[in-house]
């Protein structure tokens, strides 16, 4: 635990977005207080100072402030400061550099080397770890929630017309949007982001029926954690668990999640770790 006021959180993000989810829940688990600013999606002002222009951007300040860019650096930069009592964070944040690639699009972008890795020593390591397999599994469901589950919203919330524009009144509704600027996103949005799914199914090589995908993903997940696990982490969720839900969540109150619900096996873990979040955040 830290002393209050050690390390000063401020989140810019859109609510409905998958990887500003995973940051929350993240920091709602551990407990740690933050201030969120809502981004409007269309002039993104709120962010001008930075030349990054994703969200989620965390301006953390544990002494001097520190700008965290993308959601698994993030986490796992907090969390390794959590645990490390060696270094200052703005030491820690080095050990993700940021590296430019160009996509099969020509695209230039950024990527973050190390970014799954806790930069522990040792002992800390051990204590985290106490089996290396545990490392290794946490670190490759953390990179399938982003690879490859985070690909299966956007196909599944857009699927039909109808599902379209229930998903951008939600969007409309829990974001940070203008009286006009909401109503040409509401329906102009859905329009344009229901073709847009289509594109989304085809790049990633969905099947015709893309719920078979999410319940095939959500299926294999829980296969993962297995009978005799509460959660991936055990007694307690861990890093995997705390991403595969945070992606999970900007489903809620659409028909996806509900269709999910019912045909699949995911249900007992989910509320698992909604109590267990809601618990932490008491």
């Amino acid at each position: 635990q830290l002393p209050a006021g050690r390390l000063q959180l401020t989140l810019y993000q859109y609510k409905t977005c998958p990887f500003c989810s995973k940051v929350r829940a993240f920091l709602d688990y551990h407990g740690l207080p933050y201030e969120i600013v809502e981004v409007n999606p269309i002039m993104r002002k709120e962010i001008k100072f930075s030349s990054y222009r994703k969200v989620p951007i965390l301006l953390a300040n544990a002494g001097s402030p520190l700008q965290l860019n993308d959601s698994s650096v993030i986490i796992s930069a907090i969390k390794t400061y959590l645990i490390s009592k060696r270094n200052s964070l703005e030491e820690i944040v080095s050990f993700y550099p940021p590296m430019k690639t160009v996509t099969e699009q020509g695209k230039e972008v950024f990527e973050y080397g190390n970014k799954y890795w806790l930069m522990l020593d040792e002992k800390e390591t051990k204590r985290v770890y106490p089996v290396k397999e545990v490392r290794v599994e946490e670190m490759k469901w953390r990179k399938w929630a982003d690879d490859w589950l985070v690909h299966l919203i956007s196909p599944n919330v857009y699927r039909t017309p109808r599902e379209a524009l229930a998903s951008f009144d939600y969007i409309v509704r829990e974001g940070k949007f203008g009286t006009v600027e909401g109503f040409f996103a509401k329906y102009m949005g859905a329009v344009a982001m229901f073709f847009v799914s289509k594109r989304l199914k085809k790049r990633h090589h969905l099947q015709d029926n893309v719920r078979e995908d999410l319940y095939e993903a959500v299926n294999e997940w829980v296969k993962a954690i297995g009978k005799h696990r509460l959660f991936m982490g055990g007694n307690q969720p861990n890093l995997a668990d705390l991403a595969v839900y945070g992606v999970l969540r900007v489903m809620e109150g659409l028909e996806a999640f509900d269709d999910m619900m019912v045909h699949t096996k995911i249900q007992p873990w989910y509320q698992r770790m909604e109590e267990v979040i809601q618990k932490a955040e008491a």
